[in-house]
């Protein structure tokens, strides 16, 4: 059915699903929702064109010397998942945060090296991601302390199944910072599509039930500090708030 959501993980021995609406109401209410993913995340960088284009000069240098000729992915652990309304704790030596936002794909069951029309048939839905990191220069090397960090990954509210989405790779993503849009940018601007980007990972490392891509994000990410609001919102899929606060506040 069109227009469902699933707020519990998706590879539960019975998941729960619930009408669009009635989930919304809970989100907007305040209703406390577990992060909806529970699986191994992919991010992935370099895969939006604007992004390619700003570092097309630095990707001839050492030590890449030349552009990527697959996809640059990086993990978001456990440890990073909150939920929507969740809050992020702002690391004490870090004034301010990147809160960077994008489209995630969840997985439905396992599939290795697959088409592109066969690694879309696996996926189970999407869901709005709020990918945030301490700012820094490195794109090939895993910055693992920048980017997972407890936190770090606000994700939800729900995922929404992959029929009420007519198309991935044409999809608004907007972040705002208390109430002020940010950044704005669209799927269709990805390097890789959804359906060669799942593809092309699935190629060398088998996505299992549960599991996440990111598909990519745009350059100069929002930045936000302890106290501000955030909010992620790409229609027909969701809308996801975290709230910054200082590490170790009450």
């Amino acid at each position: 059915m069109l227009g469902q959501v699933l707020l519990k993980t998706p590879i539960s021995p019975a998941p729960a699903w619930f009408d669009l609406t009635a989930a919304r109401h809970l989100a907007e209410a305040g209703a406390p929702l577990e992060p909806p993913v529970s699986g191994t995340v992919y991010g992935t960088v370099l895969n939006v064109r604007s992004q390619v284009e700003q570092m097309a000069e630095a990707m001839t240098r050492p030590p890449y010397q030349a552009p990527a000729q697959a996809p640059v992915l990086y993990i978001k652990p456990p440890n990073t998942f909150r939920p929507h309304g969740g809050v992020v704790p702002v690391p004490v030596e870090a004034e301010e945060l990147e809160v960077n936002a994008t489209l995630a794909v969840v997985m439905g069951r396992s599939i290795g090296r697959a088409t592109e029309a066969q690694v879309m048939e696996a996926v189970l839905g999407y869901t709005v991601a709020i990918d945030v990191c301490i700012p820094h220069a490195s794109l090939y090397r895993p910055a693992i302390r920048q980017r997972c960090r407890d936190g770090f990954l606000p994700i939800g509210p729900w995922i929404v199944e992959r029929a009420a989405v007519a198309d991935p790779d044409a999809l608004e993503v907007t972040v705002a910072v208390n109430g002020q849009r940010r950044s704005r940018f669209s799927t269709a601007e990805l390097v890789r599509p959804t359906a060669r980007l799942l593809a092309e990972i699935s190629a060398f490392s088998t996505l299992h039930a549960g599991d996440v891509v990111l598909v990519g994000l745009p350059p100069d990410g929002p930045r936000a500090r302890a106290g501000d609001t955030v909010v992620a919102e790409i229609p027909t899929v969701g809308r996801l708030q975290c709230v910054l606060q200082a590490e170790g506040a009450a």
